[in-house]
């Protein structure tokens, strides 16, 4: 997230952390609202004053504490950029209240203050939430690691581990950091690492990753590398890194500010010297004055953040939620997007999709014998085969074999099932590679010494995912695939949702390296639901989590998070983002068009300081009205119809 007005807050960023500490995780914790609330009071309070004809001195003073109340949330601040030779919206609105008071114009010099005190904790609300996002990360490490040294298990801190001590890891634990499996074998749960579907098989000289979760295997792990410096803090490192980067983006007012705020000074100060020279100075200065508040950004100062607040009110009633206005500006210029797969296009719960059995074994033998074995199992594939069975007779005798699968009795006969290689395919084979090329696991099942079938699992596309992925196309967005999962599996899933670009076998660091690719080229988002898919997250123009199924790292770490399991909600939001920035895009240019009306109105004593003000007050209501607008969105069942027409491509928006 960006600072948001380029001129309201030093980074809050302190010694050890403890400015994440301080973070607000209420609207009314933070400060600059709780500053617009008593502006805002006092300011009432001086109307109610003013209008019921009390005193004058009384009005003032309302009005005076309001202006420095307000005042305080961005003047000091302001002033400490402009000594680092930054400029924004925040230093014009200080030049504005500054010339309001001169002109003995103290209530409208507190109604700036007041209105801007609100877009900047609007915006400090946003920013604050983003940077809790690697907390979540800190449970993935665990607290201790056993190793051997010198033939004695020794329980240490992850910290404390070398490169080259032997770590044993049980069933159940996490890997404490990257290493080599030396000895054992078992099935790893790498989700959070890879995005691998299904637990990997994991044997001698294979290597392990920080945070994934043994199996039901004794591992014995040679350290590669040390917790500074493992899977995750790389991870950790990488979202860092893209956040700070985030963190120097300018938001649209503030671009427009840039150029805008010397100009007006220098026009101002040169309107101030020429007309003193040649004329009555008193009054060339006045009217110098007079275009200084003429030219003070109310309207664009309200106008993004009242868009902003209507919009992500709107988002968060379709599922959507938005952190702040930078992440919503940047959804409505979305022009690529990149999906992870498992978790995101997939819904992440494998199931029997296939079954093939010899001559004169029935399919539903086959799963029966299958499920008699897996009844007493806790792997996923396990859950898969029961939920495809009614009712289950559990084997008797079962053991499981660590890589390679089960073994028992079924109906008094011996039974076996596993992966390939373990279990010879047999008659099977053309069936087994089919099930391969479709991107499913297969399973062989033996009874009595024969091969009698198998069992294809893979986790399946979300059923709205092939919509999804051509109603972005019909918006004229690029979608590709970024997976942790093996290539066929990719491709072939990929196929049937109908994306054509495919990266697939990727660490968490190769999506991230990817996503920077594709930045390169249009306005990326990348859509993730992972630990792993945190550093890609973070690369992204804009970062985008699956947030009923993802990990509370990936809902930080991204802009949006999309709440609910359904997938439409994507191209929805994107949708609704592009026409909030519409809106934010038409409110801007309606307070410069009136800028650049008002400034030589001003100049040439056409209008005064109290019609300046009415016309900023007018077109405040304008602007805010419009910017409501950003508030109405479409019922979901609506996208499917709208899918064929294209939404209007924002003018000026980068490809």
């Amino acid at each position: 997230m960006s600072d948001a007005c380029g001129c309201g807050h030093d980074e809050p960023t302190g010694e050890n952390g403890e400015a994440e500490e301080r973070e607000p995780e209420k609207l009314w914790e933070v400060s600059e609202l709780r500053a617009a609330a008593v502006a805002g009071v006092l300011l009432v309070a001086a109307l109610i004053v003013g209008w019921t004809g009390g005193p004058r001195l009384v009005e003032l003073g309302l009005e005076t504490a309001a202006l420095l109340v307000g005042a305080y949330t961005f003047v000091p601040s302001t002033f400490k950029r402009l000594a680092k030779g930054k400029i924004g919206v925040g230093t014009l609105m200080t030049i504005a209240a500054i010339g309001a008071v001169i002109l003995g114009e103290v209530g409208e010099a507190a109604m700036l203050a007041f209105l801007f005190s609100i877009s900047e904790g609007l915006e400090e609300y946003a920013v604050a939430r983003t940077r809790r996002g690697l907390r979540a990360l800190l449970n993935l490490v665990p607290d201790r690691a056993t190793v051997l040294r010198e033939g004695t298990e020794t329980v240490i801190s992850p910290a404390e581990l070398r490169v080259g001590d032997r770590m044993l890891v049980r069933p159940g634990e996490r890997v404490a950091t990257d290493g080599v499996i030396i000895d054992g074998r078992s099935a790893l749960d790498v989700s959070a690492i890879t995005g691998e579907s299904v637990p990997v098989e994991a044997g001698p000289g294979a290597e392990v990753f920080a945070g994934s979760i043994n199996g039901t295997g004794v591992l014995t792990v040679e350290v590669t590398t040390t917790a500074e410096d493992n899977s995750l803090a790389r991870i950790v490192r990488i979202v860092e890194a893209e956040q700070a980067r985030k963190g120097d983006a300018q938001r649209l007012a503030d671009t427009i500010a840039k150029p805008l705020v010397p100009g007006i000074m220098i026009a101002a100060a040169a309107i101030a010297v020429i007309g003193a020279l040649f004329g009555d100075p008193v009054t060339w200065i006045e009217r110098a004055l007079v275009a200084l508040v003429a030219a003070s950004p109310c309207a664009l100062a309200i106008s993004v953040p009242v868009t902003v607040v209507a919009a992500i009110g709107a988002a968060s009633k379709l599922g959507v939620l938005v952190k702040g206005g930078a992440a919503l500006e940047a959804m409505g210029r979305v022009r690529e997007v990149a999906l992870d797969k498992t978790g995101t296009l997939t819904a992440n719960n494998p199931a029997v999709v296939d079954i093939a059995a010899i001559d004169g074994v029935h399919g539903d033998r086959v799963l029966a014998v299958a499920a008699a074995l897996e009844s007493r199992s806790e792997h996923p594939l396990a859950r898969a085969i029961l939920a495809a069975v009614d009712t289950v007779t559990p084997a008797t005798d079962v053991e499981a074999v660590t890589g390679a699968g089960l073994t028992g009795r079924v109906d008094g006969r011996p039974a076996r099932l596993g992966r390939p290689g373990w279990i010879e395919p047999g008659l099977l084979a053309a069936d087994v590679e089919r099930m391969q090329h479709a991107g499913a696991t297969a399973v062989l099942i033996e009874l009595d010494g024969q091969v009698i079938g198998a069992i294809a699992v893979r986790d399946e596309l979300r059923p709205e995912a092939h919509e999804v992925i051509d109603r972005l196309h019909a918006l004229g967005i690029r979608v590709s695939m970024l997976t942790g999962d093996n290539t066929r599996t990719a491709a072939a899933l990929a196929a049937e949702a109908g994306i054509e670009d495919v990266h697939a076998d990727l660490r968490p660091e190769d999506k991230a390296r990817i996503v920077a690719d594709q930045r390169s080229d249009r306005f990326t988002a990348m859509v993730g639901d992972g630990v792993n898919d945190a550093p890609a997250l973070a690369t992204a123009d804009l970062g985008i989590a699956m947030g009923a199924m993802g990990t509370d790292v990936a809902i930080e770490t991204a802009d949006v998070a999309l709440m609910g399991e359904d997938l439409r909600h994507l191209p929805r939001a994107l949708e609704h983002a592009r026409r909030a920035r519409r809106i934010m895009v038409q409110n801007v240019g309606l307070s410069l068009g009136l800028i650049t009306i008002l400034i030589p109105l001003a100049l040439f004593g056409v209008l005064g300081l109290a019609a300046v003000v009415l016309v900023h007050e007018l077109a405040e209501i304008v602007v805010i009205a419009n910017g409501v607008r950003a508030g109405r969105t479409k019922p979901l069942a609506s996208l499917t119809d709208s899918a064929a027409k294209p939404a209007p491509v924002l003018a000026g928006a980068p490809a």
